[in-house]
């Protein structure tokens, strides 16, 4: 018999390269900054109490379908945000950092002269009233010279027909010694173009207020998606 050849040793398995792991919310906005979060991990930080980033992610993928986007965020209540996973501690959390949002947000509409720069009163309206399935109408009061008062909403409606009357705006204007007012209400639909009953009820309201000696100054329409309207910058009503 031919001599056994023999054997060569085993050779060792190739090594593999793990796969790498997904970059965490935390991670990405400790090296890049919070600017380039998706608006989903923005959110599962938030979320992140006592869970996994993993699954806060999930929770906060699924909660901005349900409200179809950041913009449903904004007229939430703790109650609406609460589900399976998010319960008291997480939609306190999210409510807190709503309003956080709203006094920054306050912080930029000057004391005087608030419509020398409409855009910051524009978004800070937007973060304080903005309903997702409601109009909501209300008011900023100055006083002689044009520095602001107080901002007070007034009317909720439908999301296709809100109405109001002048009387109520123009009593608080009076109580609160206000020289002039803004009028703004939101636009669910995203759209801030006027509709022709926004110009009527503009006219109706400019002309009550000459009565009574509190001047119209705008009417503001404000949108959750960063679009807002001014009439008497765009021709009044």
């Amino acid at each position: 018999m031919p001599p056994k050849r023999p054997q060569k040793p085993a050779q060792p398995a190739p090594a593999t390269t793990p796969a790498p792991q997904p970059e965490s919310p935390r991670a990405r906005l400790l090296k890049r900054g919070p600017a380039a979060l998706a608006d989903a991990e923005v959110i599962a930080l938030l979320l992140r109490v006592g869970g996994r980033e993993s699954s806060a992610l999930v929770l906060a993928h699924g909660l901005l379908d349900s409200l179809g986007g950041l913009n449903g965020l904004l007229g939430a209540s703790a109650g609406r945000l609460q589900r399976k996973g998010i319960g008291e501690a997480r939609s306190s959390v999210l409510i807190a950092a709503l309003e956080l949002a709203r006094r920054l947000a306050r912080l930029k509409v000057p004391e005087r002269k608030p419509m020398d720069r409409p855009g910051y009163v524009a978004a800070y309206l937007a973060l304080r009233y903005f309903s997702p399935d409601q109009e909501v109408i209300g008011a900023l009061f100055v006083d002689s010279r044009n520095r602001l008062i107080a901002d007070r909403e007034f009317f909720r409606g439908s999301i296709s027909n809100a109405t109001f009357e002048p009387r109520p705006i123009l009593k608080e204007g009076m109580l609160r010694g206000a020289a002039g007012l803004i009028l703004f209400h939101t636009h669910p639909s995203g759209d801030p173009t006027p509709s022709p009953q926004d110009r009527t009820a503009t006219r109706r309201l400019e002309e009550a207020g000459k009565i009574v000696g509190v001047k119209l100054i705008d009417h503001l329409i404000v949108t959750g998606r960063g679009r807002w309207h001014s009439m008497r910058g765009n021709g009044g009503w």
